[in-house]
């Protein structure tokens, strides 16, 4: 057992590109060294923006031999009367590359059958790996890759070199021009010569002795050490951000942590234009006191270590103070022009082709949070905020701060509503209508922030679908799935019980020249799309995908309460006896769907012509169970409504064993199943029980 490594050298790779290819690597790595049949143990990845690297533990030196037995003719085609070889006893033995001789017979169930045992010892691992590495180096996954020279093989970035060793031996293969070997290379400026490694287990010794620490945890950890230490001098504290934490760490070979500062006047600007310029721009860490204001320092993380770092400090504070001239200039420029003024520019912008302008955008969210407020009975002051919120949630975008700084479209928004006089409501709504920016984003907090959020989703995808610029499973590009979901979430978290048909309705007729005739097709296509979007959640909610798909498929329209049954009913799946439950529901249901409708049509059912008394006994039951489930989902209560059905199933038992459903006697089956009508239409306002798995 021996230690392999393959490090691949390269020109810089982009930051976010390292470690998903690193970890993929790995994988492939140890899926095609299973593949071949060759043992081994952990495998561990090591990066910088100059290599990626695997190192794998205990690997076999050859693969693992493999027994095969292959079963030729019966023996007595194979051999004559005197014992002698036939010609198909040959041509087996020719085609499994083995004499006559070698032949062996084996008893079968079908009796004696000619048959042959071959040991395949297997070839040396060096051997396969010379075979499978390339291809293996060339599957690496990247977000975009590009070659070079006349070269046609795709990478993140050029290659320029290749160490794979297996324990002291070079495992020789060729990627491209460059032919493996036993060399790697230490940093680019501090130790840029070439690297001779006797074999794996020196490499993270020889690249630190180079000034490269290839353990990203160990970088990382590293780095970290010394911003804190850098900062605490300054009596401050990071502002925290592990995701520059994440990308700083992978830009760098050697950390070298400098502490900047900047101009005092420069802290008139609202933190999030500071943080940002520092940020985006220059990956610089922002420095806060302990009353979370701004410090006019910044941390920057270096990939060299100069003769004076004060040189370096010293450029970074420059480019840093240029960045800010400017956003001091773009923020006292849209000071300038009120929000009013931001909306009407709002009409010049383009929001989508066939949709209309971003101003248009805008009046169509006031009146959907408009619709919104009325349903849930918003106060005069939360809709008089709302509105205004609405008004101006778009207003940013046309703003210089948010041309030069996407990123704090809606931040902005809310500054320029607080530095306006707008009360809270207003100006927390125009920031957090954008949420959730991520799959498990931050929710609005607000009450109008929510509704305007809602409004805002519903919109876009209202007008996408109205358009026919709806999701395919490879292509999403205005995340519609994901505005799917930050209004799903949206409504949940804030307890709205508004309709989504209703909602997506009154959305789509607010698109000019849409009446209800042209919207009725994509209306229904966003409705499931949306109900899609629902089981999709509850699946990530541990919901099993059977109930999930029994509970959307009663009804979806009220988002609060499909999680109410959804959780109810699991928890009713868990009691005992839910088995035998769901059999016996399952059974009214599938005889309701097989009748004749103009049998079950009516619903009313005639206690005089009951026969037995199991069928007056199941009446009297379900009739009481129907007002206590009725009474259970007026109060929002699913789970007792569960239990309330769960009281029908001994009498529905007891129906089938002493009733005959679908006697000749045309009035007394059609009484019955009238009766079963009326249940399967009580199991119906909670769960489609034929659609679980039993």
């Amino acid at each position: 057992m021996e230690q392999l490594l393959i490090e691949i050298g390269t020109e810089e790779i982009p930051s976010g590109y390292i470690e998903p290819a690193l970890h993929a690597f790995r994988s492939m790595l140890i899926q095609r060294l299973q593949k071949e049949r060759i043992e081994c143990g952990e495998a561990f990845i090591y990066g910088t923006p100059r290599r990626l690297a695997v190192v794998v533990h205990n690997v076999a030196s050859r693969q693992t031999p493999v027994d095969t037995e292959t079963i030729g003719p019966p023996e007595r085609v194979a051999y004559d009367e005197a014992g002698r070889p036939t010609v198909a006893a040959k041509k087996f033995a020719e085609k499994a590359g083995v004499g006559v001789n070698r032949l062996d017979i084996k008893e079968t169930e079908k009796g004696r059958y000619l048959s042959i045992r071959k040991t395949e010892k297997g070839q040396s691992t060096s051997q396969i790996l010379g075979q499978v590495m390339p291809e293996l180096i060339l599957s690496i996954p990247f977000p975009k890759t590009m070659r070079w020279k006349d070269l046609r093989t795709p990478f993140a970035r050029p290659i320029h070199s290749i160490a794979a060793l297996y324990g002291s031996r070079v495992v020789s293969f060729t990627v491209g021009d460059v032919k493996s070997n036993r060399k790697t290379f230490g940093h680019r400026f501090l130790s840029p010569g070439k690297i001779r490694l006797a074999h794996p287990d020196e490499y993270l010794a020889a690249l630190q002795s180079a000034f490269v620490i290839a353990d990203i945890a160990q970088r990382k950890a590293h780095m970290e050490e010394r911003i804190y230490e850098v900062v605490a001098g300054t009596g401050g504290m990071l502002l925290p951000d592990e995701a520059l934490l994440d990308l700083v760490c992978n830009l760098v070979e050697y950390p070298e942590v400098v502490l900047g500062t900047f101009d005092r006047k420069f802290l008139a600007l609202p933190p999030e234009i500071l943080v940002t310029a520092m940020r985006s721009h220059q990956r610089y860490f922002a420095v806060m006191d302990s009353d979370d204001n701004m410090m006019p320092h910044f941390v920057a993380v270096s990939n060299n270590r100069a003769r004076n770092m004060e040189v370096v400090v010293s450029g970074y504070e420059r480019v840093l103070a240029a960045r800010l001239e400017d956003a001091t200039f773009f923020y006292n420029a849209d000071l300038a022009i009120s929000l009013g003024d931001m909306v009407e520019k709002c009409k010049s912008v383009v929001y989508q082709a066939q949709l209309g302008s971003v101003y248009d955008k805008t009046q169509r969210v006031r009146k959907l949070c408009g619709f919104i407020a009325g349903k849930e009975n918003f106060k005069n002051t939360e809709k008089e905020n709302l509105d205004l919120a609405a008004l101006y949630c778009k207003a940013d975008l046309v703003s210089h701060v948010v041309n030069e700084f996407p990123n704090l479209q809606g931040i902005i928004g809310r500054v320029y509503a607080k530095k306006a006089g707008h009360p809270d409501g207003v100006f927390m709504a125009i920031e957090e209508h954008y949420r959730p920016t991520y799959s498990g984003g931050k929710l609005p907090e607000t009450k109008e922030g929510a509704a305007l959020g809602i409004a805002d989703k519903m919109d876009t995808l209202c007008g996408c679908f109205l358009v026919g610029l709806v999701p395919t499973g490879a292509s999403d590009p205005y995340a519609l799935r994901r505005q799917a979901i930050g209004l799903i979430a949206t409504i949940r978290e804030n307890g709205l019980g508004i309709s989504l048909s209703e909602m997506i309705h009154y959305g789509m007729r607010l698109f000019e020249g849409c009446d209800e005739g042209a919207t009725e097709e994509p209306a229904h296509n966003l409705y499931d799309f949306l109900k899609n979007r629902m089981a999709h959640m509850l699946e990530e909610e541990s919901i099993p995908k059977d109930m999930a798909a029994a509970i959307l498929s009663v009804s979806s329209d009220n988002i609060l309460d499909v999680w109410s049954r959804a959780r109810a009913f699991v928890k009713m799946k868990s009691q005992p006896g839910f088995q035998s439950l769901a059999i016996a529901f399952k059974r009214v249901v599938n005889i309701i769907r097989k009748a004749d409708p103009a049998e079950t049509g009516s619903g009313d059912v005639r206690e005089d012509l009951f026969e037995n008394e199991a069928e007056a006994s199941l009446f009297k039951v379900f009739d009481q169970t129907e007002t206590q489930v009725a009474d259970c989902l007026k109060n929002q209560d699913a789970e007792a409504a569960f239990s309330a059905i769960a009281g029908i199933k001994a009498p529905v038992d007891r129906f089938f064993d002493d009733v005959m459903v679908m006697t000749d006697n045309a009035e007394l089956r059609q009484n019955r199943l009238a009766l079963l009508k009326r249940i399967s239409d009580l199991f119906a306002r909670l769960a489609d029980f034929s659609r679980i798995s039993t």
